[in-house]
Order: structure tokens, then sequence, then C-alpha cells
């Protein structure tokens, strides 16, 4: 018995290990082909080193003159940037109000809400379309933030972490005179850190790689974002993979860094979600 279950965990391992490096290899394709010259990036057989080591690739994108990488890459910070700052506080703070705060109807609104995850967001592309051109902030930033910071799933997950803390420290500290706003700050907030790094982890991924929003309400290409602005390096009659790896490259950095920023929190949260008492 034990032979047979170390040669069943020693197959189990390879047949893991063979499918881990299926999974990977597009990033190590992507990453090798940014620093070879375009004619290498399809040559068979595959090298995972360069032949001819270059960085054309990436000085490529900052001196293209027709298109403006660094204005997309500014424009996606800004977007994201905004999104994540407004969507904490409009998403913490609602939830704060349907978890902490008693008031006539709040379950019934909790519920119609929570009917709206129900709705297809492919449906409410028209609608948007219009609701923005009445308000005039089609082809600007706004017409990808506001949508994006008003997310029921979101309401939801921080409701039920809100939920979770004991309501005795919020009475607590409402006879010690704190008010809502003190109680939110100084003990809701904190105690949720693994939520709000998990919704921030996610936003900040959705956002960054949003393609329909910037490609439906925003038509000037100097103020698209990268993910439209990549689409453009294959538009051409003639495709240059190792510009279009490189850019490829240069987006998905910021992800990695910020997974690596929130990764503390959020396996934290991940590994006492199932912990009870």
């Amino acid at each position: 018995m034990n032979k047979k279950s170390l040669i069943y965990k020693w197959s189990f391992t390879i047949i893991m290990l063979l499918i881990g490096i299926g999974g990977i290899f597009p990033f190590i394709f992507m990453i090798s082909s940014t620093f070879k010259v375009s004619g290498e990036v399809l040559k068979v057989p595959f090298h995972i080193l360069p032949e001819h080591f270059t960085l054309d690739n990436i000085k490529g994108l900052f001196a293209s003159e027709y298109y403006n990488f660094i204005r997309w890459y500014w424009n996606t910070i800004f977007v994201t940037g905004m999104i994540l700052l407004i969507k904490v506080f409009f998403i913490s703070y609602t939830a704060y109000g349907f978890s902490k705060i008693k008031f006539a109807g709040r379950d019934i609104i909790f519920l119609i809400l929570l009917a709206a995850l129900m709705i297809p967001s492919d449906i409410m592309i028209m609608p948007r379309y219009m609701i923005f051109k009445k308000l005039h902030i089609l082809n600007t930033p706004w017409a990808l933030i506001l949508p994006a910071t008003v997310d029921v799933y979101f309401v939801f997950l921080l409701r039920q972490a809100f939920i979770a803390i004991p309501a005795s420290l919020s009475e607590a500290a409402r006879i010690d005179g704190c008010g809502h706003g003190r109680i939110y700050t100084r003990i809701i907030l904190p105690l949720a850190k693994p939520a709000i790094a998990t919704m921030l982890l996610f936003s900040f991924v959705w956002a960054w790689n949003d393609y329909m929003g910037p490609y439906l309400y925003i038509s000037d290409l100097n103020k698209q974002m990268l993910s439209v602005g990549i689409k453009l390096f294959s538009s051409g009659q003639v495709i240059d993979y190792g510009l279009q790896m490189a850019g490829a490259t240069l987006v998905l950095l910021p992800i990695i860094i910020v997974f690596f920023l929130t990764q503390k929190v959020f396996v934290e949260g991940v590994s006492t979600s199932g912990v009870k008492g």
C-alpha cells in the first residue's frame, strides 16, 4: 500500500507540474518575446532566452509617432485610481449603512439591490450610452469611472464582512460618544481590511483590463485606455509581435505589483473566512 501510495503521489505531482507549466507558458512566451526581435518571436523551435537580446520593443512603445503609449498609460492610471478611491468610500459606507444602521425598509432596499445582479450587463450598454450623452460625459474618463464605482456585488461582500464584526464593539463606541463616522473609520474599516483588500484587488484588475467600456464610450485616441490601445498594435497590415508582447508585458506589470502588495492581507482574508468564534 505504501508503494502504491508513493506511485500515486508522484504521478499526481508530475501531472500537476505539467498542467502548471502549460498554464504559465503564455506568460513565459510574452516575457521572452518582449526582448526578441520580431522575426524570432514565432520562430520554431521556441527559445526561452532570446538569441539576440534587444530593448528596441520597449523603446518603440514610447517613441512611436503613431501611438501615444505614455498617454494611454497615464489615462489608465488616472481612471483606475479614481475608481478605487471613490469605490472604497462609496461601497464601504453603503455596506456600513446596510449592516450597522437600522432604518425602515433596509432589508427591502437591499433585496432590490441584489436583484440588480440578475440584470445582464450587456442590456445596460445602450441606456448608459444615452445617459452619458445627456450628461455630456461621453468621451471623458467619467463615462468609465462612474459606472465602475457602483458595484452591488461588493456592497454585498462588505456588508457580510461588517455583519461578522461583533455589534458589541459598535455599541461600546457609541456609549463613549462616537458617532457613525468615527465607528466607521476607527472600528469597522480596520477590522475589515481583508474584505476591503479583496475588493481593491479585483476592482483594480477589472478596471485596468476593461476593454468594452473604453471601446464604446471613448472615441478620442488620445483619451483611450491601454486595453484598447494595445489592440491597435495588431490592426495594421504588418503586425510587430515583439512590440505587441512588450506592450502586454508593461500592461501586466502593475497587476503583478498590486497583487504582491495586497497578497498578505488577501490570503489572510481567505484563511480566516472559514474560522468561527
